[in-house]
Parts: C-alpha cells; sequence; structure tokens
C-alpha cells in the first residue's frame, strides 16, 4: 500500500469558479455540518481572495461568515484555509504593510488555520512578508507556486522559488494549477524535485478542471510524493472548477493509495443543499459555460473562472466590432470568431508582456490588453495604444519582478511615454495606514470589532466596507437580484406583461386616494423616494406626492415595508382615484 493521501473541499472555490456570488451565512451555517458528516476531509477552503468581498456587496458581514463557517470545523478537528493575495491581501490592488500584517491576526482570531499565500509573478519578495506575518500570527502559512506552461517557467525555475520560501519559513507548498494548463508529468516532476530536496516539507495540489488535465495531474503528483489533493463536490465539480472527490477517490484508491472513505449519505444531503442555494439566488449569477470544460484554455492559458468575464466582455464587445466591419464592407464575425481571436492575441501578447503567470489580478491584464489590441485591430489601428494604468505598473516593476523578458516594443512604448521601470521591493511603493483607518472609524462611531476585524474588513477593502455600512450595498445588490430574476424569466420564454403579472401577483398596489398628478419631488417639501424598481421602502416613508384639481400636495404613504416591483405612474402622469400607481412586494422580498 502507498502513502496516505489526504483531500480538502475547497468549497469557497467551487463557488468563485462557477459564479460572481457565495452562499450567505445562514446557508454556509447549514452546510458545514453536512461537510463533516462527510467524514473524507482534513482540511475545507472557508474564505479569502474575492469570498469576504461578496459578503459586503450584498450587505453582509464578512466577518461574521468567516467566524461561523470555520466554528464546525475547528470543533471536528478539520483545519481550515483561507486564499490570500500577498502583496495583494484579499484584493485586487496592493495593500500597506500594517494592514497586511493585521489580516493575519484577525483570521487567526476568527478560526482560521492556513492561510495560502500566492503572487500572481511568483515574485518571492511578495510572499516572503506574509510567511512573516502568518507565523507571528500563529497560522500556518502555505506557499504558492503559481503554475503555468512556459518556456521560463520550468522545473527548475519553480524548484528555485520553492526553496526560498520553505528558506523563509513555510512548512508546505501549494502547486496553484489555477488554469488546469499544468503538464502532468512537467507537475510530476516538479513535486519529486522538492520533496526530494525538502522531504519534510507538506505539498497541496489544486488543480482546476479547466482543459481536462487535472485527473492526470493528480495521479502524477500523487506518485511523486505529493501529501493533500484540492477536490470539489457535484453539482459544482469539473467544467472550469475542480475534479470532484468521489473520482478522485476511485482513482487514487486502485493506484494503491490510502484514501479516506466518503460518507454517501452526507455527500447526498450535502449536494442537494448546494443545489438548493444554486436554485435560491446563486444560480442567477452563474454562467453557464463555466460548467464545460474547454481545450481552448490550453492556448490561452486563462484560468477558467475567469471565462464568464470574459464573454461578458465579447458580448458586450460584439456589435460594436460588426458596426465598424460593416462600415468597412467587411464581413461580420460570430462570437465564436471573436472567441478564437482573442485566445490568439493572448498568445501574442503573453510573452511580449513577459509572461505573468495569468492568475488574479495579472490574468485580468493579459486579457484586458489583447480585448482592446483586438478592438484596436478591427478598427485599422495600431495594437498597444490601449493599455491601462494598473497593467503599466505591472510592466514597469511596481507589482513584482515580471518571469520573462518583455518585448523590445513594450519597453520602446514604455520610454516614449515617460515611465520609469523600477525594481525596488513593491511594498515600499505603499505606505502604512492603519492609523488613517482608525480615525475614520472614530469620526462615523464604528466599532472596530473584536479582534480589531471590523478595522481590517474597512481598511482592506474600503469602499465595499462603506457601502456596506451605509446600506447602499444591500440595495444595489437587491435590485441586481431583481433585474436577474427578470432576466431569467424573459430566457425562459414569458413575456414582459406575463412577467409583470407574476411580479403583481406577489406584490400590493399603491393606489391613487384622489384624482390628481404624481408627483415624485415637490420643491417646496422635498423629494420623495427615488422612483426606480428595486428601491426599498419603510412603512412610514412618503412614496410619492399627488397635485389634487383644489392646488394642493397629497402625500402618499406605503403603509408597509417593502420592495418596489413596479412603477405604473411616471412623474406627472394624471391618474383617478382608485389607479395603481406602484406595486410594492411587502417585507424583504430576497431574504
Amino acid at each position: 500500500m502507498k502513502k496516505e493521501i489526504k483531500f480538502s473541499l475547497v468549497y469557497r472555490d467551487m463557488w468563485q469558479s462557477s459564479g460572481k456570488y457565495q452562499p450567505r451565512i445562514d446557508q454556509l451555517q447549514r452546510i458545514a455540518p453536512l461537510i463533516v458528516e462527510m467524514g473524507c476531509f482534513a482540511r475545507v477552503e472557508t474564505n479569502g481572495g474575492a469570498f469576504e468581498q461578496v459578503n459586503l456587496l450584498y450587505g453582509e458581514n464578512p466577518n461574521h461568515a468567516v467566524r461561523a463557517f470555520t466554528k464546525p470545523f475547528r470543533e471536528a478537528g478539520i483545519q481550515t484555509h483561507m486564499l490570500d493575495r500577498a502583496l495583494n491581501g484579499l484584493r485586487m490592488y496592493p495593500v500597506p504593510s500594517d494592514v497586511r500584517r493585521l489580516m493575519y491576526q484577525v483570521k487567526h482570531a476568527q478560526g482560521v488555520d492556513i492561510t495560502r499565500i500566492f503572487c500572481g509573478l511568483n515574485d518571492t519578495r511578495n510572499i516572503l512578508p506574509s510567511i512573516g506575518y502568518a507565523l507571528e500570527a500563529g497560522m500556518i502559512p502555505q506557499a504558492a507556486l503559481c503554475i503555468t506552461s512556459s518556456p521560463v517557467h520550468t522545473v527548475e525555475y519553480y524548484t528555485r522559488v520553492a526553496d526560498r520560501l520553505i528558506e523563509a519559513g513555510a512548512p508546505e507548498i501549494c502547486l496553484k494549477d489555477m488554469a488546469g494548463i499544468g503538464r502532468p508529468a512537467t507537475l510530476g516532476r516538479l513535486v519529486k524535485a522538492i520533496k526530494e530536496r525538502h522531504p519534510e516539507v507538506i505539498i497541496q495540489y489544486h488543480g482546476h478542471s479547466g482543459p481536462g488535465l487535472s485527473m492526470a495531474s493528480i495521479l502524477e503528483v500523487c506518485e511523486n510524493g505529493a501529501d493533500i489533493i484540492d477536490v470539489a463536490m457535484e453539482p459544482l465539480s469539473w467544467g472550469k472548477v475542480h475534479p470532484d472527490v468521489i473520482s478522485v477517490q476511485a482513482m487514487l484508491r486502485d493506484a494503491g493509495f490510502r484514501v479516506p472513505d466518503i460518507n454517501m449519505k452526507a455527500y447526498m444531503q450535502t449536494r442537494a443543499l448546494t443545489q438548493e442555494f444554486i436554485d435560491d439566488f446563486l444560480g442567477y449569477f452563474i454562467d453557464p459555460t463555466n460548467k464545460h470544460a474547454s481545450s481552448l484554455l490550453l492556448k490561452c492559458g486563462l484560468p477558467g473562472g475567469m471565462m464568464g468575464s470574459m464573454m461578458a466582455d465579447l458580448k458586450g464587445v460584439h456589435a460594436g466590432i460588426n458596426l465598424i466591419l460593416r462600415g468597412k464592407n467587411q464581413p461580420e464575425l460570430s462570437l465564436d470568431d471573436l472567441v478564437i481571436m482573442l485566445f490568439d492575441e493572448v498568445e501574442y501578447v503573453w510573452p511580449k508582456l513577459g509572461y505573468p503567470p495569468l492568475v488574479t489580478p495579472f490574468s485580468q491584464y493579459v486579457k484586458n490588453v489583447a480585448l482592446m489590441n483586438l478592438m484596436q485591430q478591427v478598427k485599422g489601428e495600431e495594437r498597444w495604444t490601449m493599455i491601462d494604468n494598473h497593467t503599466w505598473d505591472m510592466i514597469l516593476g511596481k507589482s513584482g519582478r515580471l518571469p520573462g523578458e518583455l518585448a523590445p516594443e513594450i519597453v520602446a512604448l514604455a520610454k516614449e511615454k515617460g515611465y520609469t521601470f523600477v525594481d525596488t521591493d513593491p511594498q515600499l511603493n505603499y505606505p502604512d495606514a492603519l492609523a488613517d483607518y482608525r480615525k475614520e472609524m472614530a469620526e462615523n462611531g464604528w466599532e472596530p470589532g473584536a479582534d480589531d476585524e471590523e478595522l481590517f474588513e474597512l481598511a482592506m477593502h474600503d469602499r465595499q466596507y462603506r457601502d456596506y455600512k451605509s446600506g447602499v450595498a444591500k440595495e444595489r445588490f437587491e435590485s441586481e437580484l431583481q433585474r436577474a430574476k427578470d432576466a431569467a424569466m424573459a430566457k425562459n420564454g414569458y413575456s414582459e406583461e406575463e412577467i409583470k403579472k407574476l411580479k403583481r401577483a406577489k406584490a400590493d398596489p399603491i393606489v391613487a386616494p384622489a384624482n390628481g398628478q404624481v408627483l415624485w419631488e415637490v420643491s417646496v417639501e422635498g423629494p420623495s423616494v427615488a422612483p426606480f424598481v428595486g428601491a426599498k421602502l419603510q412603512h412610514d416613508q412618503v412614496f410619492c406626492y399627488l397635485s389634487t384639481p383644489w392646488g394642493e400636495y397629497e402625500k402618499i404613504y406605503t403603509g408597509f415595508t417593502g420592495r418596489v416591483v413596479e412603477i405604473c405612474a411616471p412623474q406627472g402622469t394624471v391618474v383617478s382615484k382608485g389607479d395603481v400607481i406602484a406595486y410594492i412586494q411587502r417585507s424583504d422580498i430576497y431574504a
């Protein structure tokens, strides 16, 4: 019998690789005990990256979510782990060092055991401070190698990076194969090389299904000494996500490895509950293409989780591109034509930008440059004329050291623009900021929270946190959800009038108490609630005004708490007594 292989359920990343949103706190609390009952997971990924921003986006406190989700696993002796972006912390752009240090103290206090630290450039200068901060806070720092396939990303290259990270105190290494394009044999050689030099180091493999190499990669890394494999489970496994635990278990057991048993009753319950979350509201934000594997990912190297946003980008420019082509009397392009053209352009752009591994945020940068190049070429203009500031920061070295050489035309373009290349520690560009955030919290009367966790959220996600505190985030999300529901109904064949009827059936009408003209703003009284679908109203709130024939302004109150689902009488509409002005659905229709 071969060595024991442990499994880690990447429950957070399953959702992130499928769509835009994550489960709510109440859903996480329901699913955690069933994951425990499955009995096959040594670890569960509970938070990190976009996970906590998502909580804020729909008006939920991410600190409460992390504490609630980690608690059952800790009590069951299952380790919890998070994903962090080194210099970028939990966001898409760099973080001051004092905020980075606080992150590990907060996450350890919230019950997270392990932090998986990655830099999209594999620049050890960005990862090493995080290793120190994690050890200082009592967390296990798992240093990640962002896996890709290029002339510069060799086994020797990755082994040198791993040596440096282990030397700095990382007791674990993760092979983060974020696009699933790591070649199985190469990954096996890499694991063997690290294990031969550092036999005591734990190696965990994280591979997305994507182009379909992941099962072969899992077998290769296990044959060469890997210890833990990240897995998913239905209904969110495969596609652009990760292999399912059942299939991985069967393959490794047949190969002679010792693997844990799966409580299939608990698996089916967990599967059903996850599907319930999809049906509840999360499915409205899952791109169907993320359920499909695609060999095309091998060509461009983009991570599968980006396919949804990339397709949205292409759909957004499709009509504009064809408009330009029609104006030139050239053949129009299908969406499939554009996909292949964009993949070809990514393949062209990537080496010229120094082969940054295509993971957040650098995958977005490379894709954006390729898309802009594509647009410019359709117009008959030159490449490289539409590069945003964040991408220039990467090119100039402000985010870290690129693994490959920049193309001469990119260097020349930077010099032409008067830009300066740098090779200093990227963290030096971002001074400490916690004192400013403490001052803002005090001025607003906000509590810093247990273990300064609320201070941390403001400092890490300042804009989203302010929107969360003001209630704007929840308002925005609920309006977005209603639009998504309406779009889904329309896609399923419901007419606009049928959708209105269904929404009205669940709502109460606001009727005109007399003849008059509907006004949404009266200068002498001040504005009423903005008349838009999705607006939340309180029971004692002025909904609108009615200008009566006898020259008075009559206030019309909602009378109950709810949300606007339809405006029937826009500004200035003349109504008769009993006419419906709007329909409002009582209480919180999205809970």
